[in-house]
């Protein structure tokens, strides 16, 4: 499997901003506008990534439509610019997909890094302690580049081997802290 990029992608704090910047409220003129959790941002932080988030799904539409052009059946994205292509699978073997796909490649764009901080979820002390956990069990039972955790508790977006001989040891001997069990089957990929 070679080198893996470890980071998840969460989106549904990214929407909430959207909403809570789009939508009015009576309120003040101090800068500040609602978040999803009941408390205030700033509102040049919420322009920011919210507008990239828009800049980001007008992008992830026009690869839609490109991708319709070339004859797929391709679902609109999200309001998180997220676009469901169901059975992945699919669009790995079929030669029309892969076309389609390769015709369209200059229209597919990464998920802007602001906006992708802005979607995670807030963890709580005991989520950041048992990312904490995990990380440090990692780097001491055979994957020493594993990612640290940033100041937010989410493991850093690094690359690291996780095919080899100390990673696979490492992940069976560090599973449980994450709650996966020992002598679970390993995630196909």
């Amino acid at each position: 499997m070679g080198a893996r990029r470890f980071g998840w992608r969460v989106w549904v704090a990214g929407a909430a901003v959207v909403l809570a910047a789009g939508c009015g409220g009576g309120g003040g003129d101090d800068g500040e506008v609602a978040s999803a959790g009941g408390g205030k941002t700033s509102a040049g932080a919420s322009k920011d990534s919210s507008g990239e988030l828009a800049d980001y799904v007008d992008a992830q539409r026009k690869w839609v439509d490109c991708l319709r052009g070339a004859g797929l059946d391709a679902p609109d994205p999200d309001a998180r610019g997220r676009v469901d292509l169901g059975d992945q699978s699919k669009w790995k073997r079929d030669p029309e997909a892969l076309k389609a796909q390769e015709k369209c490649a200059d229209l597919s764009v990464p998920v802007p890094e602001s906006v992708e901080k802005a979607q995670q979820p807030e963890l709580s002390k005991d989520e950041i302690h048992k990312n904490e956990k995990y990380a440090a069990c990692m780097q001491e039972h055979g994957a020493p580049d594993f990612p640290d955790t940033d100041d937010s508790g989410h493991f850093r977006d690094v690359t690291w081997d996780s095919s080899s001989a100390g990673a696979k040891r490492a992940t069976r001997k560090c599973a449980s802290i994450i709650g996966v069990p020992a002598d679970a089957p390993p995630a196909k990929g």
